[in-house]
């Protein structure tokens, strides 16, 4: 019997969730959809220069788990860039970052900048 899946956490659900050619036509079968936790290991690995192990820590996963991760999403990106199809960031098994506990990254806990954006977004919206 197969052992349940572990969620990851997630610090921040992406702002932008949908990318692609701009020169595209809409329709057919040409996207490729990456899981939200996919997507966070492009995001701590290649953006935030994390190691496979710190990002371990930081999704609360195995490394090899977060190696397996990693692999799948570099795919997805690689197919959208290379043979030009529209990238869906969407569904996975995740959770998302209470922002309680030790700050993710090394530029603190993405989820309180995200709130901090989104606070600021709403004050500037009500002037």
């Amino acid at each position: 019997m197969a052992r349940p899946r572990k969620c990851r956490k997630v610090c921040c659900m992406p702002v932008c969730t949908r990318f692609g050619p701009l020169d595209l036509l809409n329709g057919g079968n040409n996207y490729v959809v990456m899981t939200v936790d996919e997507y966070e290991t492009i995001r701590l690995i290649d953006l935030e220069g994390l190691t496979q192990e710190e990002c371990s820590n930081q999704m609360n996963v195995a490394r090899t788990t977060v190696q397996s991760i990693y692999d799948n999403a570099r795919k997805k990106l690689s197919d959208s860039l290379v043979n030009g199809k529209v990238l869906h960031i969407e569904g996975g098994e995740y959770k998302i970052c209470d922002g309680l506990i030790k700050p993710c990254g090394k530029e603190g806990c993405l989820k309180r900048k995200c709130d901090n954006q989104m606070k600021q977004a709403l004050l500037e919206g009500n002037d």
